[in-house]
Order: C-alpha cells, then structure tokens, then sequence
C-alpha cells in the first residue's frame, strides 16, 4: 500500500478498551426466546391434572384459567418477537420485555400453577436489569410497509397456532369435526366470535379466549407498526453527493467501483476531516458498504471508525463488499475485522487488447458475424448525447432488464442517462430493421462509469432478446477500441465470484476437495451465473483483481450473505407496490425480451 496507512492513537485507545460486549443481549435474546415458547406451551396444552394447587383452582372463578391462558399465550408470542430486537440490544424490545416478563410469570402460576415457570421469567429480569445499559442500540430504518408484511405473517402464524390450540384438547372434544371446521373455529375465533366447534366444560372458554388473544397480538401489532412514526433509510442528499464527487475527481483512480458510491439509496459517514467517506446501505440489521473507502487512504482510517460507531450505536452487523486488497489491510488492521477472498475483478488494460491472436479467435469470428449481418456501434459520452436519444436509451434500458427488481449494489449505478453522470460512457449497437421497433434502430446497451480520468467501470449490460446473439461482445469490443478516443486507459469489466476455485477446480492435478467445491459452483451457476460471468470475462484475456468480503464472525457469514443477495436484487422481500401506483409505467412491450442486468448467458 503506497504510502501506508499511519498508526493513530484513537486506533490504539480503541484496541486497549477492546470490543463492546455483545454476549449479553445474545444471551438474554435466546433466553426471552425460550421463556417465550414456554409461556406459548403454557397457554396451549391442558393443565396438568397432578398440580399440587389443583384443589385451589377448583375455588377460582371459572373464566379466570381461560384468562390466564390467553395471558401465557400473548406474553409468550410477543416475547419470541421481541427476541430478535434484545440479541441486537435494542432499547425498545428491552422496555417491553420488562413489561411482558412478569406477566408472562403471572400467566404461567396462575394457569399452570407452576412456580419454576414463573421462577424463570422473573429470573430473566436479573439480567434485563443489571445489564441495561448494553440494551441502547438505536430503531433501525422503517416504514409503514411493514405493517402490512406483520398482519400477512402474523396472521398465517395465527392460523396455524389457532389450529394447533383447537386440536390439543381431543378428549373434550364434542364429536369429530372435520378439518373445514376446525379451520373456521380458528377464523372465527381470531375475530372474537364462537365457531362451530364445541368442548366440554371450561375447555372453549380456554380455546376462545386464546384464539381471541392471536387476534388480537395480531391487530395490536400490525397498528402499531401502521401507527409507529417512520424512520426512513438514509439516502445521499444533494451535499453529500457534491461533497463525494469532489472526493472521486481527487482519488477516484484508486479504486473501480468508487463511481458506484454515488448510487442514491446509500448513506455516506466521513471522517472527521471531510477528505475520506465510506459509503453504506443497510439490510435485514446488516451494514453493508461496498468497495473501498472513498478519498484520501491516509483518511480511511477515520471515516471507518465513523461506520463503526455507527454500526454500534444501531446493532447492525458490519460488513464490506468487494474491497480491493488495499482496503481490506486496512478494514482488518484499524477494526479487527477478518477478511475472506470473494472472487476476481476482470480488468482489461486497453494498450495490450487486441482481438488478433488463437486465443481471442471465437470473439473475433463473433464480432466480424454479427457486423455483417448489418450491425453498427457508437461509442459516446452521455453529456454528448441529445435527450431525446438519453430517453430511449432509458426506456430500453428498463423495458429490457427482464425483471421487476433492478439488481445492483456494489456495482451498479442504478441509474441511466441522468444529467449529472456525463462522464459515463454508454455504448450502443444498432440495426436498420424493415419495421423499426419501440426503440427505432437500437438493439443493445452498454453503460460504464468513470473510474478517475483514465479509466471506465462497466455498470449495466442491456439488450433486445430478438437481436443476434453475441451483441455483449460486440459491445465491449468497440468500448475497448473507441476507449483511447476519450483518454481511457483501462477497463473494469464483470465482477466473477469464487474464480480462482472454478480456475483451480477444472486443471488436471486438482484434489477432490477443490474439484468437489467447483461442482458445487457450477450448480449454483444454474441461478446465479456464477461459471457463466467467469467464462464471459476470461474472453477478453483481463487481469484479475481479488476483491474480499470483510466480516466480523464467521457466524455472520449466512447473513451477511443474505443481506448481500437482497441489495444485489436476487432476493426480494419487499412488497411490491401495484403495478398502477408505481411512478413510471413500463413501456408496453413484454418483459420477456428483456435481458436481466449482467445476464450473459446468451453470450
């Protein structure tokens, strides 16, 4: 690292005070978890009969067990919510587990008689108490939607339970009612009205007020996360932007992916003074940042300890995407993060490319077919194209992504055309068609963002699935050959993952743990082109660059990944809104022309 990256004494402090204990709320997290699946049980399955309290029972008035059930049952299932929200130490999930613990030990003396059960949620208090001041993360971001995701899974989750309540008391059972019915006790109950299920003695009191308690946790929480004021995720204001822009004309020859920090839907901490930012968006409780920290290297340090206290003071997961080995030194020296290979940047240095040779020969024979049947390129800055043109591009670039999430996170821009990217490239092939199409005579896109001055990052790949295979090639070929034109020496192109495994895994000599790791790879190819982006950026003779994933525990790995699929787009758990309420229409020609972004399986 050029320079090196200076020892700072915050540095030190920080490692002399060691990490902010975090087994606490880990701990008290599956503990509520497990009080919870016993209050659950303790308002679901009959009393037992040998209870030492049973002849007092007798004397209790007769609603007051049914009661107390639908009490164990309410406390148990908000408990097992809140569960999640006490491991990330958050303030609001510790203030109500205070409030539902007792009563959860209230339920289970009054119902089940059983002092242990009540002993156990009150000894969960101890450390609720003694450790409060660990249980301070801030809410994380939120919006209304939410409210509808909890009333779609909490009532399923009612549904099943309410099944589960209904079926347990077989022996006061009236009769053999059917599934059908069962299920419509369940839906009736929910509502607070008697089904068509009957028992004996007080047993339908116990099953109707305990249906009647998942109606209403179900109710209750869906208003109040309907109700609850919004925290919407951050996102680049207009000064934050300008303030990265001056960053990258600075330093954004560093690293290729610097361009995509300027994606909107990110966050950005800087550093104390103003000359490093770490860009951010945060999944599923994960804070995730992708390539390396932008400016001055001497600054990282500081902007990375602002993303670590940010992590902290929210009780998000930390994380890093596809940084560069520079940066992953310096992630892993400044926070005692660990570091793992992800894959290889394929980077093409434009003086030695050249499609003479044996080995560029199936590109060669591809590009010279598709350009006699008729195909030309234009090779342009966005700032010289007409808008007119840009709003072509834009359509087709929409119409032809192929599906209705736009992927993308690490590197994509998520945007095509706008007014302040001049300085990205955008490559186009077209064809004079008999009866010209939506888009007149374009058939394929290719949009690359700055990387510094002499360099161009590819961002999206886009084109129509009724041009001529190979239009992928076509494209970056006369990106590569127009790239001196506008000073660039350099090309980022496709990002592969795990390469060094596929490379290794298919030469002879390779063992069969490495052989076995690669077939795995090349299953998993079969949704996630794994193999297909290798083989697709192996065409044009690249360098390869290792980018890394930084992590704090290997048990963060699953998750980390996860939130990585869903800000890439491969995974949606968002609702979509109808398609009518969405702000632009897509245009009216079918998606399934299109071409989903980086989709080279055609190629």
């Amino acid at each position: 690292m050029s320079g090196g990256v200076p020892n700072r004494s915050s540095r030190v402090r920080r490692l002399m005070r060691g990490p902010r204990p975090e087994s606490v709320p880990a701990l008290v997290g599956r503990a509520c978890a497990l009080v919870g699946l016993l209050d659950v049980a303790a308002g679901i399955f009959p009393r037992f009969r040998q209870s030492r309290m049973h002849t007092l029972a007798e004397v209790l008035p007769g609603a007051f067990g049914p009661f107390a059930a639908a009490l164990s049952l309410s406390a148990g299932v908000l408990l097992l919510l809140l569960a999640h929200g006490l491991k990330r130490a958050k303030r609001r999930a510790w203030r109500a587990a205070v409030v539902l613990l007792p009563a959860g030990a209230v339920a289970q003396f009054v119902y089940r008689h059983s002092l242990v059960g009540a002993l156990i949620s009150l000894a969960l208090l101890v450390p609720l108490v003694v450790h409060r001041d660990q249980f301070a993360a801030l809410p994380d971001p939120r919006s209304r939607w939410r409210a509808l995701a909890n009333f779609v899974l909490m009532g399923a989750g009612s549904l099943v339970l309410g099944l589960v309540i209904v079926s347990v008391h077989p022996r006061r059972m009236i009769g053999d009612p059917s599934l059908a019915d069962r299920l419509t006790h369940v839906l009736y109950g929910l509502f607070g009205f008697e089904g068509p299920v009957d028992y004996q003695g007080n047993t339908s009191w116990t099953v109707a007020f305990s249906l009647g308690a998942l109606g209403w946790i179900t109710a209750v929480t869906t208003i109040y996360l309907a109700f609850r004021p919004e925290h919407p995720a951050a996102r680049l204001t207009e000064e934050d932007e300008s303030r990265l822009r001056a960053l990258l004309e600075r330093h954004g020859g560093r690293d290729s992916l610097g361009h995509f920090a300027l994606r909107r839907d990110k966050a950005v901490v800087f550093s104390p003074s103003g000359k490093a930012a770490v860009t951010y968006r945060v999944v599923s409780g994960v804070m995730l940042a992708s390539g390396d920290p932008i400016g001055d290297v001497e600054a990282w340090p500081g902007a990375i300890e602002r993303f670590m206290d940010e992590a902290r003071a929210h009780s998000w997961t930390p994380a890093v995407m596809g940084c560069s080995e520079t940066g992953g030194e310096v992630w892993t020296r400044e926070t005692g993060l660990d570091a793992l290979e992800l894959g290889d940047e394929a980077v093409v240095d434009v003086a030695d490319f050249s499609l003479a040779g044996r080995a560029m020969r199936n590109v060669r024979q591809m590009v010279k077919r598709i350009e006699r049947a008729g195909y030309e390129t234009r090779v342009r800055r966005v700032r010289d194209l007409g808008e007119a043109e840009l709003e072509r591009i834009r359509l087709a670039a929409e119409d032809w992504r192929g599906t209705d999430t736009e992927r993308g996170f690490s590197m994509a821009l998520g945007r095509v055309g706008d007014a302040s990217d001049g300085d990205c490239l955008i490559a186009t092939a077209h064809k004079a068609d008999e009866v010209p199409g939506p888009y007149g005579d374009l058939k394929a896109i290719l949009h690359f963002v700055p990387w510094g001055t002499d360099g161009a990052s590819l961002d999206l790949m886009r084109r129509d699935r009724a041009a001529d295979p190979g239009m992928n090639e076509l494209l970056i070929v006369a990106a590569l050959q127009a790239a001196p034109r506008f000073g660039i020496t350099r090309v980022s192109l496709n990002f592969a993952m795990f390469r060094s495994a596929l490379a290794r895994g298919e030469k002879i000599g390779a063992g069969p743990v490495l052989r076995a790791w690669r077939g795995l790879l090349v299953f998993l190819s079969r949704w996630f082109q794994i193999e297909s982006l290798y083989k697709f950026n192996a065409k044009f003779q690249p360098r390869w660059e290792p980018r890394f994933v930084v992590y704090r525990a290997s048990g963060d790995l699953p998750r980390i990944g996860f939130a990585a699929m869903q800000a890439e787009g491969f995974v949606d758990l968002a609702l979509p809104l109808p398609r009518f309420l969405r702000r632009r229409a897509r245009p009216a020609r079918a998606c399934a022309h299109g071409l989903a972004e980086r989709d080279v399986r055609a190629a």
